[in-house]
């Protein structure tokens, strides 16, 4: 079972995001059989081995044993991996482009960055997976509370000029056999996990406030 898997079909996409659908995904967490998982779940075997179905062809679960029971063989299945994330792939004729309104002090713009990068990197992972390589890649996750929005901002300005330096040092557009890579730095505040979705833990914004903020 791989610890996330990529949707990149929207049928797949679909599937995955009915509601009986995502809560049989999350039970075969743990194998299980149609019978096994009506139990679980409370549901008819009959309607559960029908999404089960549906599940296997679009790849999300797979037969991972047969039991043979008397005259009945049982069919147990898993999920393919621990979670699932939908890539902007399944929406293409609609998905983010951050080429097109590029803006460093947009929130919309870092999430079409962010979307971009979980389209990139799925297919990375997607094509590696197939030919049963490994994605080199590398991540920081860090937080950092300001006492400021202008503590906030030279932040932002330091951290632009040390990237720009990084970037410059080590690019070479004419390297024999180099391969290029995305760099993607990222900075927002985090939803207050006891609030409402959407809520910051910050005070509400008037208006004209609310704009400049999400320039920020």
């Amino acid at each position: 079972m791989l610890d996330v898997a990529v949707i990149e079909e929207p049928a797949a996409a679909e599937a995955s995001l009915d509601p009986i659908r995502s809560r049989i995904l999350a039970a075969l967490a743990e194998p299980g059989s149609a019978t096994m998982l009506a139990g679980r779940l409370g549901l008819p075997r009959q309607k559960v081995n029908y999404h089960l179905k549906e599940l296997e062809r679009h790849g999300l679960v797979e037969l991972a044993e047969e039991r043979r029971k008397g005259n009945v063989t049982e069919r147990v299945y898993r999920a393919t991996a621990a979670s699932y994330v939908i890539s902007p792939l399944a929406l293409a004729a609609v998905r983010p482009d951050p080429v097109r309104s590029p803006d460093q002090l947009s929130a919309r713009w870092l999430l079409a960055l962010g979307s971009r990068l979980v389209q990139e990197v799925g297919q990375l992972l997607t094509g590696a997976s197939r030919a049963g390589r490994r994605v080199a890649s590398f991540g920081i996750d860090a937080e950092v509370r300001f006492a400021s929005a202008a503590d906030r901002a030279a932040f932002a300005e330091e951290l632009s000029r040390t990237v720009a330096a990084l970037v410059g040092r080590y690019h070479d557009e004419s390297a024999p056999g180099g391969r290029t890579h995305r760099v993607v730095v990222g900075l927002h505040q985090i939803p207050d996990p006891a609030g409402p979705p959407g809520a910051t833990g910050a005070p509400p914004a008037t208006n004209s406030e609310a704009a400049e903020e999400d320039r920020r």
